[in-house]
């Protein structure tokens, strides 16, 4: 197995009163793409969140690439190889594509390199090539999103964080914008850390999966289990079979490899 580029140890973060994961262990090989799957309010959001800095963590540890982020803010994190995609995108409506880009490569001094992934991520996504100059609010959710990968990507990160790229989009984008994904994590061996509610796709895309329930981490398999898996192929992916339990009677089993 590849040295670990993210690791969680028992964390648990709350939003005031509401503890939003609760003892949250799991960690992602250099160069793999991992997916988390969970119902709306299952926390899966919350742990991009903590794993960006957004959301200081009340107890546990994080480590990205051996070190503790304990303390780290935002910023530094992305200095330090990790990018966010949120959910809704939050590109900058004003500005222009080229501009929302070049953003992303705000904390960076290496003018060539930037210009080099600038030109990278364009042939990734030729339609920003395209519209460069128009401002970005006025792409259609397709195009917005490709501009909030593509924005990601000019911080040279890493580990990607992906939180819901699939919602509100067409099926056929959505592929698009998979094979995107994959064909970044293949190129540039950039790890990806997707969560996402559309359960079939990710599992086709990702190798190993993770699946939370109300804050925690019930089940974890490689992607091609889990797509076997009754419970999974019930709540995930709608093949309904009698007799089957609820996901939280899941046991929780560990099969790196």
């Amino acid at each position: 197995m590849s040295e670990a580029v993210l690791s969680l140890t028992n964390v648990e973060a709350s939003y005031g009163p509401v503890k939003a994961i609760r003892g949250v262990s799991f960690s992602i090989p250099s160069g793999r793409i991992v997916t988390v799957l969970g119902a709306n309010g299952a926390g899966k959001t919350t742990v991009l969140r903590t794993i960006s800095g957004v959301l200081e963590p009340t107890r546990g540890e994080i480590r990205y690439c051996g070190e503790t982020t304990s303390g780290v803010k935002p910023e530094q994190l992305v200095r330090r190889g990790i990018a966010h995609v949120p959910e809704g995108r939050e590109i900058f409506p004003l500005l222009s594509v080229r501009e929302n880009l070049m953003m992303g490569a705000y904390t960076r001094s290496d003018r060539d390199e930037v210009a080099h992934d600038l030109e990278a991520v364009q042939g990734y996504f030729p339609v920003l090539r395209v519209r460069s100059a128009q401002p970005g609010g006025l792409l259609s959710g397709g195009e917005q999103q490709m501009l909030a990968i593509g924005r990601a990507m000019m911080s040279a990160p890493r580990l990607l964080l992906l939180d819901e790229p699939s919602l509100g989009l067409a099926p056929k984008l959505v592929q698009e914008i998979f094979a995107i994904v994959r064909r970044v994590n293949q190129e540039r061996g950039t790890t990806v850390l997707l969560v996402e509610q559309n359960a079939r796709l990710a599992l086709q895309l990702a190798e190993y999966g993770y699946v939370l329930e109300v804050g925690r981490i019930v089940l974890e398999d490689r992607c091609e289990r889990l797509r076997e898996k009754d419970d999974v192929r019930e709540f995930y992916l709608g093949m309904r079979r009698s007799g089957l339990r609820g996901p939280q009677r899941w046991k929780r089993r560990k099969t790196w490899r």
